[in-house]
């Protein structure tokens, strides 16, 4: 009860000064990667922010790892679109913040968010991202990434998109679609405000190029952007970039669909 009240206090100091942010972390079998990302996240609960964790049906004990080291567990059925919509629509906070569960985040996150969003005319941003392999090619696939996003003003899910609340619902939210969920928001919300690209960088998983290939990988995101921004269907775009679904590769394909 003392912790409680002692969390309390500390929203109530900070209501009174500036916002504070709710951390939502969709997942699906990402134990190994929730047991290093949610220590890591707990100074932001103790300064009164909030984690959200939506677990969409895990069965490697996912949730039950995440006990005690987030506010609050929600349950809906896999698709990350669906899970994020749900954190959103239960987050107390005014920012949100959207985690995936393989990221590292940069130091200070929350005062680089917030520090960026004094003005209120800026809406939404997202974080500069760099690869866990060393290695020119993945200097570079990270390097494209960030300057695309400068140019394009659509982010991807492993930049960490962050938005205003009611900016957020005035969207709709995430479409609930298999793919590109990340793109389509995007490309409403820079309509409103182009996006706070941040310097600081996001750590992400290399994985996705490193089983499939650096080349095969790029070229076949590019294809399905394009395919997308030229209006295919994306259940069909998903069972391009999903061929095999096993439930061990339901991880890997929830986390890296936004890569390259």
């Amino acid at each position: 009860m003392a912790v409680l009240q002692d969390r309390a206090a500390v929203v109530a100091a900070h209501s009174t000064t500036e916002p504070l942010i709710s951390f939502i972390i969709p997942v699906l079998n990402d134990r190994m990667s929730l047991d290093i990302l949610l220590p890591q996240l707990q100074g932001y609960r103790e300064k009164g922010h909030e984690l959200l964790l939506v677990d969409g049906g895990s069965n490697d004990g996912s949730v039950s790892s995440a006990t005690g080291l987030v506010d609050r567990i929600l349950m809906t059925g896999p698709g990350r679109a669906r899970q994020m919509n749900l954190g959103a629509d239960n987050a107390k906070h005014d920012i949100l913040q959207f985690v995936h569960a393989d990221s590292r985040l940069p130091d200070d996150l929350d005062s680089i968010i917030l520090k960026s969003m004094q003005n209120p005319e800026r809406l939404w941003g997202r974080f500069d991202v760099s690869l866990d392999e060393n290695g020119f090619a993945y200097v570079m696939i990270a390097f494209m990434m960030n300057l695309r996003t400068r140019l394009s003003g659509v982010a991807t899910g492993d930049q960490g998109i962050f938005v205003r609340k009611t900016v957020f619902h005035e969207t709709g939210g995430f479409k609930d679609i298999p793919l590109m969920e990340d793109v389509a928001i995007s490309k409403i919300l820079r309509k409103k405000s182009w996006p706070v690209c941040l310097k600081a960088k996001i750590i992400t998983s290399a994985r996705r190029w490193k089983q499939k290939g650096v080349l095969r990988t790029i070229l076949m995101m590019w294809y399905l952007r394009l395919a997308y921004f030229m209006g295919a269907d994306p259940v069909g775009l998903a069972a391009i970039y999903y061929p095999q679904e096993t439930s061990d590769g339901d991880s890997d394909r929830r986390n890296k669909a936004d890569e390259s």
